[in-house]
């Protein structure tokens, strides 16, 4: 499968973004699927994954409460829709995908495929 990461930008402390997640290739509903950030200097860490069916969420406690992470199998896309950013959530933001292991996948090991990775840079 192909990932395609799109949505960044800048925005204000307390604003709102919607990252996208196109994917293409096989079955989308094959697919586990979730969302990394990587800020400058630090490791790429866990921000929500979902089940193929989207019927069951997960998220980092950093994001509980200000990021839903949804997809529509019918367009295969995934989303991340992030309000009520802070300066610490300025990060490129991943998308990957996973066809193999558990429910939801939290660690970046367990998936396979990555989209390229879009910026999103909050300002104080």
């Amino acid at each position: 499968v192909q990932l395609q990461a799109s949505g960044g930008g800048l925005v204000q402390t307390g604003g709102s973004l919607r990252l996208s997640c196109a994917a293409s290739g096989r079955t989308f509903t094959s697919y586990k699927m979730g969302w990394f950030r990587q800020a400058p200097g630090k490791e790429r860490e866990f921000v929500a994954a979902i089940t193929w069916s989207g019927g069951t969420t997960y998220s980092a406690d950093s994001v509980k409460g200000r990021f839903t992470i949804s997809r529509d199998n019918a367009k295969n896309t995934m989303y991340l829709q992030m309000n009520s950013l802070k300066p610490e959530d300025t990060a490129v933001y991943y998308c990957a995908a996973s066809g193999a292991g558990r429910s939801l996948l939290t660690t970046t090991r367990e998936y396979a495929y990555w989209g390229q990775g879009t910026l999103v840079t909050v300002s104080s």
